[in-house]
């Protein structure tokens, strides 16, 4: 085999995304608040950018010590002329008039934060910062610290806590637990310690192994406080659980003998028992939607208009002073490179931030058309939108459109919905009318809702009241919706 080294020439045509397309890209992506994010970001970096702000009077830079009146002001001379000013200013007063903008900086900070009673920003920060979440296993243990048991069962209880389930269940089987145990336990203390933990740790119903164990702990609890005869639940949950869950009320009646009314009362009690405990005790943080638009209805006109949320989030613009810096052929070469990438920089992310401004209410302006009908009368009348149409008619690409709705929340007089949501496919109804996915789901809804639950209708049947509305669909196409909209099935329905 023969190695060597050789060079060839060739041509080809290579489609490579330039920064600033890649930086445009990202910002269209990002929600109000990861923009904010990044905008605060983008100040702490970038020394040419600054916000706008209208709470207090900039100083008169002619007053500032050492800076030129003729470069402070914003000069409306000719090129010639402003080039002999730059030529004039030395490196000294450039220097003295950044530092001394630093200086009147921080003291304004200093003033408005006394005088106004404003608090520091990093500080608001950290207030404002969500304390770390307590895990179930932390809140168990901290329970189980304050429980008088001997030795052997605080020790291995501690071991037990350790293998709870976010559910609150102990799934793995004593044998696997007690290949983990420390020196000096054994499973026989496992064994003996569950049933302490189970009755003394809180929510009831905590380190059961099973949904029965659970229900059956809470109702021996409800018996204990509460002096209630509870026999009728304890005997389907002993018994006739997998029954009760596939409605078979007459086979439990039948063979257990009780009255269907004494079941569906049993049944009731049941329902306010928790199948999953260990929810009870999760710190979850709960995401928080803050819409990036706003859709409101002209009282007068009836016509719906669009508007941004973001007239909080800071507005932007390059510092005059460094401008100049970056002109002036006085200031080291090094120094001029460095404010004018930052410059170059700033500029592309101005531009970009109203490019999405721009690209934003576009598209929304086209879905609040498009959906009219769904804000005038709701989810059944949601009309099939797809991407594609949406770039084609605005001239963009479809990429561009799918950028424009990811992880963004509009509001709207029915609430706050996620701007994708609007862009479904569909089908036709009986007179040629776009029906989106959603609202096939809203009228499948609906006929389950007013079904004589006696007598629950069968997937067969909901076909034909699909029909009758002039919707065609066929039988599996109704039960995959069904199982998304968690609907049981007619026999699981049926009260008795």
């Amino acid at each position: 085999m023969r190695l060597d080294a050789s060079q060839h020439m060739r041509m080809e045509q290579r489609m490579k995304l330039a920064p600033r397309m890649i930086q445009s890209m990202e910002i269209l992506q990002l929600p109000l608040m990861a923009l904010e994010e990044r905008i605060e970001q983008e100040l702490s970096a970038n020394p040419v950018l600054e916000r706008k702000e209208s709470d207090y009077e900039a100083p008169d830079l002619t007053a500032v010590a050492g800076m030129p009146k003729e470069v402070s002001a914003a000069p409306e001379t000719t090129q010639a002329s402003e080039d002999k000013q730059q030529a004039e200013i030395s490196d000294r007063e450039i220097e003295q008039y950044v530092q001394d903008q630093a200086d009147w900086s921080q003291l304004n900070r200093g003033t408005r934060s006394r005088s106004s009673g404003e608090r520091d920003a990093k500080m608001d920060a950290m207030a404002n910062t969500a304390a770390r979440s307590i895990s179930l296993q932390e809140e168990l243990t901290r329970q189980w610290d304050m429980v008088d048991v001997e030795d052997r069962i605080r020790r291995a209880g501690y071991v037990v806590i350790d293998w709870v389930g976010d559910d609150g269940y102990i799934r793995d089987p004593i044998e696997t637990i007690a290949q983990h145990l420390p020196a000096g336990l054994t499973a026989k203390d496992i064994e003996d310690a569950i049933p302490v933990l189970q009755l003394r740790l809180e929510p009831v119903g905590i380190c059961a192994r099973n949904l029965q164990e659970c229900l059956l702990l809470q109702i021996d609890a409800w018996e204990r406080d509460k002096g209630t005869d509870l026999t009728v639940p304890r005997v389907l949950v002993n018994t006739y659980l997998h029954d009760l869950e596939m409605n078979r009320l007459p086979q439990i009646a039948r063979k257990s003998g009780f009255t269907i009314d004494q079941i569906n009362q049993g049944k009731e009690f049941l329902k306010h028992l928790n199948a999953r405990p260990g929810s009870l005790l999760e710190n979850a943080p709960v995401p928080k939607v803050s819409p990036d638009a706003i859709v409101e209805r002209d009282d007068e006109t009836g016509e719906y208009t669009c508007r941004l949320t973001d007239e909080h989030a800071p507005r932007l613009y390059i510092n005059e002073i460094y401008k100049r810096m970056a002109k002036t052929k006085s200031v080291d070469g090094k120094t001029r490179e460095f404010i004018a990438n930052n410059i170059r920089n700033a500029r592309w992310l101005i531009e970009s931030i109203e490019q999405r401004r721009n690209t934003l209410l576009r598209v929304l302006r086209v879905v609040v058309e498009a959906q009219k009908e769904f804000l005038e009368h709701g989810p059944q009348f949601m009309k099939p939108l797809p991407m594609i149409g949406v770039a084609d008619q605005l001239g963009i690409h479809v990429g561009t459109v799918s950028r424009a709705v990811a992880e963004k929340y509009i509001q709207t007089p029915r609430g706050i919905f996620p701007l994708r949501m609007f862009f479904t496919g569909g089908t036709e109804n009986a007179e040629g009318e776009a029906m989106s996915w959603d609202a096939v789901k809203a009228k499948l809804g609906e006929i389950i809702d007013n079904e004589d639950k006696a007598n629950p209708l069968s997937d067969d049947e909901i076909v034909v009241k699909l029909k009758e509305q002039g919707i065609e669909l066929a039988r599996r196409t109704v039960a995959k919706y069904r199982k998304i909209a968690a609907i049981p099935p007619a026999r699981r329905r049926k009260i008795f």
